[in-house]
């Protein structure tokens, strides 16, 4: 296992999340417990989600090949859309089982060693939820990010969970327990939904944010050659980490291609400079060719 690497750091989710499955069934046996035993549960389906998110960051980093020209980075984001569905049936489970048991009368034992599972629990998935959201920054990993909200998820409903213990020792009333794992259930939904949004605008190719785009354009602006007209259909749209960039370039009439090669070439490394992690493609054409209405030289407009 590589520490600091994406593999290292999705390593080191499934040995937690394993860990905390092995526990909380323990735990949840010996008490009687089901919000503890949601709480493996839902450990249970992070631990698919690890599975998961190892597969996919090895995947993404594979290089272009003849199937795949454009490289492998969105399999991460197909993982996190398989992620955000595997939160959302590990809901749908604890939801069903707390309901069921909300109208028994459950007797719950050694409440005091639930308690400190779950507080166990929860420091453990800050603390792996934390680990995980810097190396999802580092590398830009959509599936490490899926990995750290899964956990801090986690962490709160391991709060939610901690206070309906806490109830139940307190006042002898088992409903809290159930009660508590509805809370959960809820939590894990909002999750789930939150990582598929992400995942999907992903996936369909949703245009970079402003300010990427506003970086682009200040990029070129900075390093535009006399020779340059202007440009139109600038467009960006993000696979993994890698962002892709394309637009038009138009050059002034009596330049040569070579020179016109040569400019758009400077441009697309000064975008690169702007732009971490940027493939960046220019259509080179005359300034007599045909322009969307408007695209002139304001650099600021984005046509697509």
């Amino acid at each position: 296992m590589q520490r600091g690497t994406k593999s290292g750091a999705a390593w080191i989710s499934v040995l937690s999340n394993t860990i905390l499955i092995v526990v909380k069934v323990a735990a949840g046996i010996l008490t009687g417990s089901i919000a503890i035993l949601t709480e493996a549960i839902h450990s249970a389906v992070d631990l698919v989600a690890s599975f998961v998110a190892l597969f996919s960051v090895r995947k993404a980093d594979e290089p272009a090949d003849e199937d795949h020209p454009y490289g492998h980075e969105k399999a991460e984001n197909v993982a996190a859309g398989a992620e955000a569905m595997l939160i959302l049936v590990g809901a749908a489970i604890v939801g069903v089982e707390a309901i069921r048991r909300l109208g028994q009368d459950n007797e719950l034992t050694d409440v005091g060693v639930g308690i400190a599972v779950i507080a166990a629990s929860a420091l453990v998935n800050i603390i792996v939820s934390a680990y995980l959201s810097r190396r999802a920054r580092q590398h830009e990993s959509a599936a490490l990010e899926g990995d750290a909200a899964h956990l801090r998820a986690d962490a709160w409903t391991s709060v939610a969970v901690l206070v309906g213990l806490a109830l139940v020792e307190i006042t002898g009333e088992a409903a809290f327990d159930s009660i508590a794992a509805l809370i959960v259930a809820a939590a894990i939904v909002a999750s789930g939904v939150r990582l598929l949004r992400r995942s999907t605008s992903v996936l369909m190719d949703q245009v970079l944010p402003d300010s990427e785009m506003d970086r682009i354009e200040e990029a070129i602006a900075a390093s535009r050659p006399p020779e340059m007209a202007g440009y139109h259909k600038l467009r960006g749209r993000k696979a993994g980490a890698r962002r892709h960039v394309d637009l038009h370039v138009q050059f002034r009439s009596g330049t040569s291609l070579e020179r016109a090669h040569e400019c758009a070439h400077d441009l697309r490394d000064a975008i690169e400079r702007a732009l971490e992690n940027a493939d960046v493609l220019i259509h080179v054409e005359p300034e007599a060719s045909v322009r969307p209405p408007g695209a002139g030289d304001a650099p600021h407009l984005r046509h697509g």
